[in-house]
């Protein structure tokens, strides 16, 4: 019998794929516990569909990371930081702090996981900071440090 696999089956199929398996099987077992529909020409128009339909999802999002990839890299984040002798920090400044003044001053959220930051800036000066928005998209962020008076 022909189906439709709905979620990952192990050793089986992953979701959306069309595969041919053992009756019993698939009514007593992948049909039952929902994780496969019997493939018929409804089911097959409407997997085509929603896959269209995500491909479409997937267009846009990475146009918009696309957008924000060129808003981003004409921005600079101005922080303030109490240093000491020769420009160094006292802490340090975390990608949360860099994500909360992003939000508040240019009005954009950015989820600090998303800022690639391999250490925290520990020094007065100018960085530049990664940000990957979208798997094939990776912006880049310029942050300023000054001192705090």
């Amino acid at each position: 019998m022909k189906v439709i696999f709905l979620k990952d089956v192990k050793g089986k199929g992953k979701k959306g794929e069309i595969k041919n398996v053992a009756d019993g099987y698939a009514h007593n077992f992948l049909i039952k516990q929902g994780l496969a529909v019997e493939a018929s020409n409804t089911t097959m128009s409407a997997l085509s569909a929603q896959k269209k339909k995500e491909e479409k999802l997937a267009e846009e999002n990475l146009q918009e990371a696309q957008n924000l990839k060129e808003k981003l890299e004409k921005l600079t984040v101005d922080l303030t930081a109490k240093s000491g002798e020769g420009g160094r920090l006292f802490g340090s400044i975390t990608s949360k702090q860099i994500a909360e003044e992003l939000q508040k001053k240019h009005g954009i959220k950015i989820d600090k996981r998303k800022i690639e930051l391999e250490d925290a800036i520990r020094t007065l000066g100018t960085t530049k900071v990664p940000v990957k928005l979208h798997s094939e998209v990776t912006g880049t962020l310029t942050v300023a440090v000054k001192e705090q008076k």
